[in-house]
């Protein structure tokens, strides 16, 4: 009986193929499709001396130049050919052009251009469980083709698999927002969130010999379920935030204040006449609506 683990994988590595260039092996053909016209034209105008030995030619050129024929395949820029043997993986060619390789060879070709993704929208819950709506873009391109084309069973399937898995572990990890700026947010930090999710991405795509240029999030949002509740409490928030801020400004300007009376001398405050002036100041400075003076015609006593 075996332990219960999967066997491991028998990862693909890329080599190079052993082909040819097509413009030197069509020159071969011409050559080869000459000599059958030539010899097939010379047995038809009765030249019966070497007719048997001419037909031979004819034949033979022209089975060698079909089986040449079969084997020229196009190459374009930022594609590439994996070239097998009865199923077994040979090697690939990267070269761009007209290419020629033995014909019983098979060419599977593959792009290695640069891929652009947007994924769906979905629902995650970040690190304090609040339901929000992620979506990702990805630029993405094989640099493998044995691995991509020989270790996973449909590469593009699987770098959309993993784009949602990758969105989802990094959702998860992060707050959507902190007012306190304390953390990393995924709102906030859009920089370090994008540098953490392409990381991510290369390792779930190294298996399928996929590397990612650059990613970042497109969609970011509170679910609608919550959004009207995460809004009230981002404006209570903001608001307490922003009180907290006055409040911190008013005390160190009354503090200023009191200060330059005292060492100007300009007037003589006892305690409670500090108090009181104090106690106007902080109106006039916290309050939301704009102060109306009030003359007093006697007395503070």
């Amino acid at each position: 009986m075996g332990d219960g683990t999967a066997p491991a994988l028998n990862r693909s590595r890329e080599t190079r193929a052993a082909t040819q260039s097509g413009y030197l092996m069509l020159l071969v053909w011409l050559v080869l499709f000459g000599i059958a016209i030539w010899a097939a034209v010379t047995n038809i105008q009765g030249e019966t001396v070497d007719w048997n030995w001419k037909w031979g030619v004819a034949v033979a050129s022209g089975i060698v130049g079909t089986l040449i024929l079969c084997g020229f395949y196009l190459i374009n820029p930022n594609e590439a050919a994996a070239i097998q043997l009865f199923g077994s993986y040979k090697g690939t060619d990267r070269e761009s052009g007209l290419r020629w390789v033995l014909p019983w060879l098979t060419r599977k070709k593959i792009a290695v251009r640069a891929n652009n993704v947007i994924s769906d929208k979905i629902k995650v819950n970040d690190l304090r469980g609040n339901p929000i709506e992620m979506a990702a873009q990805v630029v993405w391109r094989v640099t493998d083709t044995a691995q991509a084309l020989f270790d996973v069973d449909d590469y593009k399937e699987f770098v959309l698999a993993q784009i949602e898995a990758a969105v989802r572990a990094i959702g998860s990890r992060y707050p959507y927002d902190d007012h306190t700026h304390d953390e990393i947010t995924l709102r906030g930090n859009h920089d370090e969130v994008g540098v953490e999710l392409r990381k991510a991405l290369i390792e779930r795509l190294d298996v399928a010999g996929i590397t990612v240029d650059e990613c970042g999030l497109t969609h970011l949002a509170y679910a609608p379920e919550i959004a009207g509740a995460m809004l009230r409490r981002q404006q209570a928030e903001a608001v307490v935030a922003a009180r907290a801020k006055l409040v911190e400004g008013a005390v160190s300007m009354v503090e200023m204040a009191l200060q330059q009376l005292s060492e100007k001398q300009v007037v003589d405050l006892d305690d409670e006449r500090r108090a009181a002036m104090v106690s106007n100041l902080m109106v006039v400075l916290c309050g939301e609506r704009d102060t109306q003076p009030v003359v007093n015609a006697g007395s503070l006593y």
